[in-house]
């Protein structure tokens, strides 16, 4: 299981991790705390689907919010690094996307997610099209934020 995997860098690196996440409702932390001991390196979580929640909650700028929209690479980023140091965890994740089946617009199909990973030493951030289902699509972009942390911790934190 890809979670069990994070976990045990998380846990081997001495690092903590903290979700903030959107489109996927909580999919993230939800399978990350399926594992036991988990408590040992996840700080916590923030499902922030409205606007609103992701200036108050996470510190998103209105003006990045006018400007790019909620799914945007901008945003992901700022929900990660948000997430990360209201918490004080050593790592966040930031997700958020179109989960279908409305909500599209033409520039911004059913399926676009932006996923950031954020620490001290860096963030990286990629724009995802995923195809399928509102379930589909909230489990691809999971699978694909754990794949990230996974690459994230190896490449930065060695």
């Amino acid at each position: 299981m890809l979670a069990e995997d994070v976990g045990q860098l998380l846990r081997v690196k001495g690092l903590t991790l903290a979700t903030a996440e959107s489109c996927t409702g909580g999919k993230v932390g939800d399978w990350i705390t399926e594992v036991a001991g988990s408590s040992d390196y996840y700080i916590g979580g923030v499902v922030s689907y409205s606007n609103d929640a992701k200036m108050k909650l996470l510190g998103v700028k209105k003006e990045t919010l006018d400007a790019k929209g909620a799914v945007s690479e901008e945003v992901a980023i700022q929900m990660a690094e948000g997430v990360r140091k209201k918490l004080g965890a050593d790592i966040g994740i930031g997700i958020t996307g179109i989960a279908g089946p409305t909500g599209a617009t033409p520039s911004k199909p059913i399926g676009l997610v932006f996923i950031a990973v954020s620490s001290a030493k860096g963030i990286v951030c990629a724009e995802n099209r995923f195809q399928g289902s509102r379930h589909d699509v909230k489990n691809r972009s999971g699978e694909k934020a754990l794949d990230m942390l996974k690459a994230f911790i190896s490449a930065k934190h060695s």
